[in-house]
């Protein structure tokens, strides 16, 4: 299966990462001011377009790329960077691809990324900078002192958002129990969720770049990121009106996704995406949930079982009246499974109702 360019940059990043023997190369480049182009990757449309060099095949080394990289011309390594293969060799990739650089080697790497699938790496002797092209995209290496400084304010921002998502959570909950859901109340924890998925998404990014420098940041990202329960995906399998299918949920979800910063703010845009009309006069609709979320909270429950126990009792309200024999019923439900479903039911309407008057 094929790589989106963003999967494939993300793992360009870890090979490249603070602690890994080819950045540990990159960096003595930057110190020696000489410059360098390095393909990561070699195939025949490689080969096609060298012109020229030395081939070596050699294990890679740290040195011996800083020591190769003082040659004019590029380094090419095989796919794994596992050893150098060529050296000094000069790229003469397609002219007719579009490139945004200005620099010879910056825009020999783009074209170079572009024409042949594999990462290339473009060290600039003047600004001094790492850049890494994949598949289009172009991405500039930092020092970690300034990815920590940026990990650590989107931790804190994820710490707020988080507060903020248990918090709107819960009050669904809540209104899920009293059957008096709108679809104001779904939309603001569709948006906390996404809000708090791209924090997270972004902070994984910053976790790649750091490597072994990002440690005690992925420690504090699985703290904070553990126990969120459900998400969007089991929301919309509760309330959207766009259908329930495997398909219909991915094309919604992928919306979702795809909005921008603003459209993510007006809630309306999500009450369509949800299948309602996007105006204010319909967030304050009623829905009825079917019981997806609440019963994807209970721990060793299949999905296959919860969405038959969905199909069996309707909606959230006929599924909370209805006892351990009713339970029994349905398929894959047996006495110890029905208790549990009981037990945890039970349990969030206590907590619902110990919340509202607390």
């Amino acid at each position: 299966m094929t790589k989106s360019p963003e999967d494939a940059l993300r793992s360009t990043l870890a090979r490249v990462a603070p602690g890994t023997a080819l950045r540990d190369g990159l960096e003595r480049i930057l110190r020696g001011r000489t410059g360098g182009l390095m393909v990561l990757g070699f195939d025949k449309t490689v080969d096609s377009i060298c012109s020229g060099g030395f081939d070596i095949n050699i294990d890679f080394s740290p040195t011996r790329l800083r020591e190769l990289a003082k040659m004019d011309g590029a380094i090419v390594t095989d796919k794994d960077s596992g050893r150098i293969l060529r050296a000094a060799v000069q790229l003469v990739p397609d002219p007719t691809i579009a490139t945004q650089e200005s620099g010879t080697r910056h825009r020999t790497a783009e074209r170079v990324a572009v024409q042949t699938g594999f990462p290339v790496i473009s060290v600039s002797q003047s600004m001094q900078t790492i850049a890494i092209y994949v598949q289009g995209l172009r991405h500039v290496l930092e020092g970690s002192q300034p990815v920590l400084a940026k990990a650590n304010q989107a931790l804190a921002t994820l710490e707020r958002y988080r507060a903020r998502l248990d918090q709107v959570t819960g009050q669904l909950s809540s209104l899920e129990i009293e059957g008096i859901v709108t679809v104001r109340d779904v939309a603001v924890v569709l948006q906390r969720q996404e809000m708090v998925r791209r924090i997270r998404t972004e902070i994984d990014q910053y976790v790649l770049e750091l490597g072994s420098d990002g440690r005690l940041l992925s420690l504090q990202l699985d703290e904070l990121a553990a126990g969120l329960g459900p998400g969007s995906d089991v929301l919309l399998q509760d309330y959207s009106q766009r259908g329930t299918t495997p398909d219909a949920l991915e094309s919604t979800l992928s919306e979702l996704r795809g909005l921008d910063s603003a459209e993510l703010i007006d809630l309306t845009r999500i009450s369509g995406i949800l299948g309602c009309a996007s105006h204010p006069d319909t967030l304050e609709t009623t829905l009825i949930p079917k019981g997806y979320r609440l019963l994807a909270g209970v721990k060793a429950l299949p999905r296959a079982v919860a969405a038959r126990l969905v199909e069996n009792f309707d909606d959230l309200q006929q599924l909370m009246a209805a006892d351990i024999a009713d339970l029994m019923h349905v398929d894959g439900i047996g006495e110890q499974r029905a208790k549990t479903v009981r037990e945890n039911l039970s349990r969030v309407a206590e907590t619902s109702l110990l919340e509202q008057f607390s």
